[in-house]
């Protein structure tokens, strides 16, 4: 983390200098009438997008939420390794870390052999794959995720906050005109007001209004999908059990009384139980059954018998049925238009699945991580619009593969025991999957596929474990500097910035004549280099592509004064010289990044990140033509 950049300031580093003109807030305050950027719904889609746009101050952004407050208990909250790493572009990674609990083992239990009435435990898997990550996989309640992102918005030179008790009740688009198109019509929703209704225009509207989301009808859109036929009950309880694992992840599957999913919960008290009830006639809702948090306590302690569970309070339950659906698009272009999109959907407004799978609030966040970028280049006229119409193709493709992996995992969780399953020769269906499934729920199976943003794979060979359309693996590195280990990964903020991470190759220690100096020699001058082409007169040179280099050698075996310029720029309103772009490889035994991730040692290379840490290219040190038609590709 830097600061002091344009000046020393006391108090919080995290609290950004106020950007000039910002909106005065309160009841009595009128809503803008204009917008760059309007979201719907304060749920982690919606603040997840906001707290990148409220990075620029240039982009004028509102997020409007029908409930008079942030949540306080309740909803989701799996966090898998590729969110965590997300959260470390937004700063909050750490305290995360440390408020959370991880999830390590995922244990599971069956009915016991000797007697079927009774569970045993079958199995252990660790939950987090070796080196799939540097993150935990957490759990955490919704509402403190709320806040944090809350935190980010007000702290950031916006000072954006949600306005609360609005709802958006129709819009339209003008496809006429660019003079913010979009009118939205938005609804008092405390009653204070007595349904006053008000007008904003905007440049472009995003829908993290869940599943019953009005943008989404507004633009004609619907969900299609199954339901399972299955009523599910979810609560957040303190209680105290003779259950053994009550403190680790468990799946559990009784022999005729359903099956119990247990997660705890930060604080080392409070626990989740989802808990099976009964299956629904075609067509009924789990609501008609009117079920009550009594009777999910029966049933957790039928199905985990010869253990009970004693109840002391019960935090807060629901009850819901399975249904898996997606809409056929994410955005408000009609089918054969080649116009480019103004209004975009989210989240459950578009995709919704089952619970168990732990993944709907980490895909919502990611495919608003993956258009928040996108609407900043287009809105500050660093790309064409048309580069929005990468958000629904390549989103629409993993919320496809999301529900049917969810659709079987679902199935399988709910599918009775077989008896070679319970006599122990065969291993458990459910365990095979859980195992078979491991990249998926950490969130490191995503791969987009080659377009203009993702080049294809013609250099692949030089970094094997940094597949291009795959996001950016992480390794440990020391910044040379100030001799400090740390993730390289980390040097990437939520901040729209492109990064090139140049890795030398065996011969170069940054001697002049070298590789990596005549790269950044071409990069900080040549006419034809994307940073020199795609930053503006005026910007810091890094303000669009951070260029960073990684060495193989020990950071004491490199002369930082013979560095290249590009590496130690001058930066900011004072012009201070910034020391953190150039790292080597770890002295301590914390891991190589060479080895970790198959880079080439010999030739070395470049990687080409986009802002939202998925890898765009793999290209040779000397592959400046392909790296300037790369870019000229994306950006204006």
């Amino acid at each position: 983390m830097q600061f002091y950049k344009d000046g020393f300031r006391g108090g919080s580093p995290d609290v950004k200098q106020a950007a000039p003109g910002r909106r005065n807030r309160g009841v009595n305050e009128p809503l803008p009438e204009k917008v760059d950027v309007l979201i719907a719904g304060t749920g982690p889609a919606g603040l997840c997008l906001a707290a990148q746009l409220a990075q620029f101050p240039d982009i004028e952004t509102m997020i409007v939420e029908r409930m008079p407050t942030n949540i306080i208990k309740g909803k989701a909250d799996g966090i898998n390794t590729r969110t965590m790493e997300m959260f470390q572009a937004f700063g909050f990674a750490d305290k995360v870390k440390r408020e959370t609990y991880w999830v390590n083992q995922t244990n599971f239990w069956m009915p016991d052999p000797v007697n079927p009435q009774h569970i045993k435990r079958v199995g252990r898997v660790q939950d987090v794959a070796d080196d799939s990550s540097e993150m935990p996989h957490i759990l955490i309640n919704q509402a403190r995720l709320h806040e944090l992102f809350l935190e980010v918005m007000k702290n950031s030179a916006s000072r954006l906050e949600p306005d609360y008790s609005w709802e958006i009740v129709s819009l339209t688009v003008d496809p006429t005109t660019d003079d913010h198109p979009v009118t939205v019509t938005l609804k008092d929703a405390s009653g204070v007001n007595w349904w006053a209704t008000r007008t904003v225009r905007a440049n472009y509207v995003v829908g993290c209004d869940g599943a019953h989301s009005a943008v989404r009808k507004a633009i004609g859109g619907e969900l299609h999908g199954d339901a399972a036929h299955q009523a599910w009950g979810v609560m957040d309880i303190l209680a105290n059990t003779d259950f053994p694992d009550v403190r680790q992840k468990c799946l559990i599957s009784s022999a005729s009384e359903g099956n119990v999913l247990i997660l705890p919960r930060e604080g080392g008290y409070v626990f989740r139980m989802y808990v099976e009830l009964d299956k629904l006639k075609d067509g009924e809702k789990a609501a008609s059954r009117k079920f009550t948090q009594d009777d999910m306590i029966a049933a957790a302690n039928r199905i985990i018998k010869p253990y009970s569970i004693d109840v002391k309070e019960v935090v807060w339950w629901s009850i819901y049925d399975i249904g898996h659906s997606l809409t056929d698009k994410f955005d408000d272009v009609p089918e054969g238009s080649d116009r480019a999109p103004r209004v975009f959907t989210a989240g459950d407004a578009c995709h919704t699945h089952s619970p168990k799978a732990g993944q709907g609030m980490n895909v919502s966040m990611q495919d608003t991580f993956n258009l928040g970028w996108k609407l900043v280049h287009v809105l500050q006229g660093r790309a064409d619009p048309s580069l929005l119409r990468s958000y629904s193709k390549e989103r629409l493709t993993e919320a496809k593969r999301l529900v049917e992996t969810d659709h079987e995992w679902s199935r399988i969780m709910s599918a009775p025991t077989t008896q070679a399953e319970r006599d122990g020769t065969e291993e458990p269906r459910i365990i095979r999957q859980f195992k078979a499934n491991l990249e998926f729920t950490g969130g490191t199976a995503v791969k987009y596929d080659t377009s203009t943003l993702f080049a294809p794979p013609t250099h692949q060979a030089l970094a094997q474990g940094e597949e291009i359309g795959r996001r950016f693996h992480s390794a440990p590195v020391v910044r040379l500097s100030d001799a400090k280990q740390m993730q390289l990964g980390h040097a990437a903020e939520a901040d729209a910035r492109w990064r090139i991470y140049a890795f030398a190759g065996q011969a170069d220690s940054s001697n002049l004549g070298s590789a990596i100096h005549k790269l950044a020699d071409w990069l900080e001058t040549d006419a034809k280099s994307p940073v020199v082409k795609h930053t503006r007169k005026g910007e810091d040179i890094d303000a669009v592509i951070d260029v960073r280099a990684v060495f193989q050698q020990t950071f004491d075996q490199l002369a930082y004064e013979h560095m290249p310029s590009l590496f130690k720029p001058r930066t900011g309103q004072l012009g201070l010289q910034d020391h953190e772009k150039i790292f080597c490889v770890d002295h301590k035994g914390a891991g190589d990044i060479y080895d970790m991730r198959g880079i080439d040692r010999e030739k070395g290379c470049l990687i080409v990140v986009r802002p939202d840490q998925y890898i765009a290219n793999v290209l040779p040190l000397d592959g400046f033509d392909e790296l300037s038609a790369f870019f000229a590709g994306v950006l204006r």
